[in-house]
This record gives structure tokens, sequence and C-alpha cells, in this order.
């Protein structure tokens, strides 16, 4: 079996050398690189075998994990991107799938959990867990027409409830966008809860993703 390629980008040196060296005790996968941000992966790319799958940190310097995992998608789509990050809070989560990440695990995940997450990201372009609500995910980075809408009636507010789900707003800041409570705005979100059967803002944010309420990007 051909080794999985395997890219580690992190700013901070111990951590990003550490990881790379629990990797390389695994026969399935070969560590082709490591850089400590995204301007430095761009530069490896440039000499380097391309990765089959980069894991991205998010807070770095020069360039950060949003902009490089959209510079990936866009440049090399055939490379798969697993966020690896200290944050788990949905606006982080969210802003990396939409900019092309196939799945997002915590920097305090198992060894085992991330070389399942790795083996997942390559087989089947997305890692689903507890921190992402996949059964949307695979579909979303599928290329090809526009999926076909459940038969669910979604009105009209609550599509545009949506689609500010998929900005950096908090919920507080949506109901201020759109004119309404705060307490209008939890409705509209148990309600789309229950009619799409979701359970969490990066549900909604991929059912609209996934259906073009909102764009990627």
């Amino acid at each position: 079996m051909t080794p999985i390629k395997v890219a580690v980008i992190d700013d901070h040196t111990l951590f990003r050398e550490g990881v790379a060296n629990l990797l390389r005790e695994e026969p399935e996968l070969d560590v082709v690189f490591t850089a400590e941000n995204g301007k430095a992966l761009q530069e490896k790319l440039q000499t380097a075998a391309l990765p089959d799958v980069v894991l991205m940190d998010i807070n770095m310097p020069v360039l950060d994990g949003f902009a490089a995992t959209a510079w990936l998608r866009k440049q090399h789509p055939g490379i798969r991107v697993l966020a690896l990050s200290m944050y788990e809070d949905d606006d982080n989560i969210i802003r990396m799938l939409r900019q092309g990440a196939g799945g997002y695990m915590l920097k305090e995940s198992r060894k085992g959990d991330l070389v399942q997450g790795i083996r997942a990201i390559h087989q089947q372009g997305f890692f689903v867990n507890d921190m992402v609500s996949g059964r949307l995910l695979h579909q979303l980075h599928e290329t090809g027409t526009q999926a076909a809408a459940p038969q669910v009636r979604i009105s009209e507010r609550e599509q545009q409830f949506l689609r500010l789900c998929c900005s950096e707003l908090t919920y507080k800041e949506i109901a201020d966008r759109m004119g309404v409570s705060p307490r209008t705005v939890d409705n509209y979100r148990e309600d789309l809860f229950e009619k799409l059967g979701l359970k969490s803002r990066v549900g909604l944010v991929l059912y609209a993703l996934k259906y073009k309420l909102a764009e990627i990007g």
C-alpha cells in the first residue's frame, strides 16, 4: 500500500515537529515536509513532494490557516486539509469548513484519532467527528450540480437566518441585523434544528452551503 503523504503546518516548532515525529512512526503515513505558516507551505510546495493531506493550524503569522486553506482549494484542489487547532468554537470550525477544510480536530486529540482522521480525509475527502456534523460535509465538497433540497418548507426569514449563520456574527448580532429580538432568532434556530434534523450551528451552515443558500469562501 502506498503511504499517505502528509504535511504538518503549525507555527509552534515543538508541536509541529512532535506531531510529525509521531506520524513518522506509522508505516501507512509519509511526512513529506513541515512548515511554520501558510507562506512557508506555499514555498515548500514548489520543490517538495505534494502531500495528500495537510494538517493545518489556524492562528499563524504571515499567512494563517484560513487563507492557506482557501489558497490550497484553488491552487491544489486535490490536496485535502484537516484543520488541527486548539480552538473548539463554532466560528473557527465554520470558517475553516467554508474555506475548504474536510474536517476539524483539536490539538489535544489522541494519536490514534488523528491517524484515523488523516485516513478518512484521504480516502473520503472528509472526516466526521463530534466537532463536525458530517452527513452534509461530504456533499458540501463534492463537485457537480447543486443538490436538490429536501422537501422541507423553510420560510424566507429562516433562509435569511441560515445565510447569516454562515457569517461570523453572533446570534445576538444576527437578531440585530434581521431587526428581530434574540428570542425570535432562538425560535428560528430551534425550528430549523427540528425541521432539518440538525443539532448545531455547524450543521446549519453545512446545510446552507450544500443547498447554495450561502457561498463557500
